[in-house]
């Protein structure tokens, strides 16, 4: 199956963003909503692309090779899966930056916010925050507790997790 440059473009954005949900998607091809994506990775990249356990999307390993991206995240196969380098947009990396570590008392979305806010001045929306938790969350980075309101801590050590920015 040949791929046009766009779909390969976006083919790299799954490899890139694994494992990935259709908002993540679709805010990053600018589409209109979730079942665009659907569609479009059913219709363009449907030999390339699988759902796991938990509906999210993953790349094929066909998909890795024929695209020049690295994986945005490697797990230590001697470390059952909790990832050793993860690949993640600015914001993301920021989050990993300041949240508590494993050992920590785990913190809500608005004190990540503040930290953010003092550490970088950066003008981030508690959303923005939020899906940045839970993307980290699903890398495997991010373990979330439950108590009046969700909180989040690393869920590896900072000095065992290599962290790249993505574009």
């Amino acid at each position: 199956m040949t791929l046009s440059e766009e779909a390969q473009d976006r083919l790299a954005d799954v490899v890139e963003l694994q494992p990935t949900k259709n908002g993540e998607l679709q805010e990053r091809w600018g589409m209109e909503s979730g079942s665009e994506v659907h569609q479009y990775l059913e219709n363009e990249l449907g030999d390339y692309y699988f759902r796991d356990d938990n509906s999210l999307i993953r790349a094929t390993a066909e998909a890795a090779e024929l695209v020049d991206v690295e994986p945005g995240i490697e797990s230590d196969p001697d470390d059952e899966g909790v990832p050793s380098k993860v690949r993640v947009p600015e914001l993301q990396a920021r989050i990993v930056a300041v949240l508590s570590g494993p050992d920590e008392e785990s913190e809500s979305v608005v004190s990540v916010l503040h930290k953010l806010r003092d550490e970088y001045d950066v003008d981030a929306e508690a959303e923005d925050v939020r899906s940045g938790l839970q993307s980290l969350r699903r890398k495997g980075v991010v373990e979330v507790e439950y108590r009046t309101v969700p909180t989040f801590r690393l869920a590896v050590e900072r000095a065992d997790l290599e962290v790249a920015v993505s574009d």
